[in-house]
């Protein structure tokens, strides 16, 4: 019985060239390495290098032209062609090549582009595209981890590691850096354009840039920036849709304002504007717009931003003390080139 109960507790008894001595040793199960490496296989075929050139003809360079090459990465973001990139890599080309990680080569053409977000969408001429993994209700949090893929200084398909340092909004507001996403996943030169990912493997954001100052003198480092996924996919539909991102506008300057109600003061108004010509002051203080009340000036340039042209929105204000409503007829902001 005895024998009965060890074959069954430890079964390499019952080979006979097993040690019988080694049959009680544990077994040791080795833990498998932290890796990244299927969320890159997911993604990374979706990662194109973009070769952008132009060709510049003047007097000062005699009878020859001078060709100017831009290097990138864009990412595949529907099967039937269509790339996001930044418009930084292909601003002013006369040519695009797109160049899968396959090696297949495709020239592009732009379809549209939006300077605020620093954002173009390409279309080149091909079907069943693999396409980069997305998640509409992905949500970055400070602390996440993530991947950068691109072709840093043309070295070939490269991918570097970080974290999310600080999270952007996903208004259509103008873009400034508070509203992209920072991390310390290094971003040089031939990784604009490129996808950053998760852990999963899905898209967070798009490469953009690394962040600069007007001091040579500060040495700064592990500061660079993404545009965040659910931005990004908003400026590439109304490009598609469209040709270009429509944004509301409303031709004022204001400050925060911080005493006993939540809103914004007027502090400037653009002459002939939408704000000038509906009616509002200097000194108007804004606590609400079409029924939402303002928690902050940003909120409520998403919300002007994100509204049709031409559309009219009941602004609630104090003016001298005095509560009052006036209708806005918001106006389109430009995409100046």
């Amino acid at each position: 019985m005895l024998a009965v109960v060890l074959l069954l507790l430890f079964p390499n008894l019952r080979n006979a060239s097993t040690p019988f001595w080694s049959a009680f040793n544990p077994i040791v199960v080795q833990e498998q390495a932290l890796s990244y490496a299927n969320a890159v296989q997911r993604a990374s075929p979706s990662v194109a290098i973009i070769y952008s050139e132009q060709i510049q003809n003047g007097i000062s360079y005699g009878r020859s032209q001078r060709v100017i090459n831009e290097l990138g990465s864009g990412v595949i973001m529907d099967a039937n062609g269509y790339l996001l990139t930044n418009y930084h890599v292909v601003q002013n080309a006369d040519m695009i090549r797109v160049v899968l990680q396959t090696g297949e080569e495709y020239p592009a053409q732009i379809i549209g582009y939006d300077i605020y977000t620093d954002l173009a969408v390409l279309k080149v001429d091909a079907v069943n595209l693999p396409t980069i993994p997305q998640s509409p209700e992905l949500v970055s949090r400070v602390g996440d981890v993530v991947l950068a893929i691109g072709n840093p200084l043309n070295l070939g398909q490269t991918v570097t590691q970080g974290i999310v340092s600080a999270t952007g909004r996903n208004g259509l507001s103008s873009t400034s850096y508070q509203e992209f996403l920072q991390m310390d996943a290094a971003i040089n030169e031939g990784n604009s354009g490129g996808a950053l990912i998760n852990t999963r493997g899905e898209l967070v954001g798009i490469n953009s840039r690394k962040f600069t100052q007007s001091n040579p003198q500060i040495n700064i480092q592990g500061i660079f920036f993404a545009i965040p996924y659910e931005l990004a996919y908003k400026v590439m539909k109304q490009i598609i849709e469209n040709g270009r991102v429509v944004r509301g506008w409303l031709g004022i300057t204001s400050n925060e304002y911080r005493y006993d109600i939540k809103g914004f003061v007027i502090v400037a108004l653009t002459k002939g504007g939408p704000a000038d010509l509906s009616g509002l002051r200097l000194n108007d203080i804004v606590y609400q717009i079409a029924d939402k009340p303002i928690n902050s000036i940003n909120e409520a340039l998403d919300i002007v931003a994100e509204t049709q042209p031409g559309t009219v929105l009941n602004f609630k204000i104090y003016r001298d003390g005095a509560p009052m409503e006036i209708d806005v007829t918001i106006g389109e902001l430009q995409n100046i080139r």
